[in-house]
């Protein structure tokens, strides 16, 4: 919206560090490391405090102003389910706050879409939807998720991080640089053993080698047994590089190019069917979300999960202030 850079000359955003004190312009570049998520258009609207995200449907091809808050419940109802304990829906509201807040301060004029190309976000009514029976206490146990984690944001180094996320890990997190091939500080390996409790941990999927020819431009004929040779592995034990008829993959491109649930993978030919055996679900990089639930399940506080995901961050707080209060706060 063009009228955000009106609005941002009545109303500036800025991040308070704490402990730190270190007050962030809202004109300052928030961190934006990893770019695998493509992002269309976001943008912000600060009046009498309130932030709008601007979102765009993908059903009804249209763009919803949100409240933050209100976005914040839509993203952590549509991205960790509810039944999950309080203290890992805490970690998932403050990580999905950061996301946007990252987004919006580093291009206050962008909007950004309601799937997981940023991130999944439903209105109440479509939760309702969703949860039928259960919508009230979901609904409830979610809002006090984010109420609870008001402001809250990660920071690296006084600056907002990439709080990537995903389902399951075969017990390791990943590398970012092992996916994404950017090497980002704070997004390294750590275990995460309670992912074996996940109901997502082992998959089996079966393809038609026909597709899987298709899929990966190869011509596999009819074989029998273990399909390609894996040149390497990761140290967390993912498929790093892999032979499939004489023609070398990432094992990110043959998990992207097959639809499978991770890089922890292997494949078997049975003349015209493929079965794929995975480890895990999601690209392994970032917070573990049945990984939160474990810690959360151990007594750990969102807080003591965040920092443990996303090493040598900190949780801190953000506000809106308008450039007159910030001019008296100077004074």
């Amino acid at each position: 919206m063009k009228k955000a850079a009106v609005l941002l000359l009545i109303f500036a955003l800025v991040i308070i560090i704490i402990p730190a004190a270190v007050v962030i312009p809202f004109t300052q570049k928030a961190v934006g490391e990893l770019q695998h998520q493509s992002t269309k258009r976001t943008k912000i609207a600060a009046q009498q405090n309130v932030i709008q995200v601007s979102v765009d449907r993908s059903n009804t091809k249209q763009t919803d102003q949100v409240a933050l808050n209100d976005y914040l419940i839509g993203v952590v109802g549509s991205e960790m389910p509810a039944k999950f304990r309080i203290e890992a829906l805490k970690a998932q509201a403050i990580a999905a706050r950061t996301y946007i807040m990252a987004r919006i301060i580093d291009n206050p004029d962008v909007h950004v879409t309601d799937t997981v190309q940023n991130q999944v976000y439903h209105s109440s009514q479509e939760l309702k939807q969703i949860w039928g029976k259960d919508y009230e206490w979901k609904l409830k146990k979610v809002k006090k998720a984010v109420e609870q984690t008001q402001n809250q944001v990660i920071t690296y180094n006084g600056k907002l991080i990439s709080p990537v996320f995903f389902s399951t890990s075969n017990g390791q997190t990943e590398n970012a640089d092992h996916y994404w091939k950017n090497d980002v500080p704070y997004l390294r390996s750590v275990a995460s053993p309670w992912d074996k409790l996940s109901p997502k941990y082992r998959n089996e999927k079966i393809l038609t080698t026909r597709s899987v020819e298709q899929a990966l431009g190869i011509t596999l004929g009819s074989n029998q047994g273990p399909l390609g040779k894996v040149i390497s592995k990761t140290d967390t034990d993912h498929v790093a590089r892999i032979e499939i008829a004489g023609k070398t993959f990432t094992g990110r491109q043959v998990r992207e190019s097959l639809n499978l649930s991770s890089t922890d993978f292997q494949l078997t030919q049975n003349g015209d069917q493929i079965k794929a055996v995975t480890i895990g679900s999601g690209h392994d990089v970032g917070m573990s979300q049945y990984g939160a639930e474990g810690m959360a399940r151990e007594g750990k506080t969102a807080k003591q999960i965040l920092t443990y995901f996303y090493q040598g961050t900190q949780i801190s707080k953000m506000t809106v202030k308008s450039k007159a209060q910030q001019q008296i706060a100077k004074k």
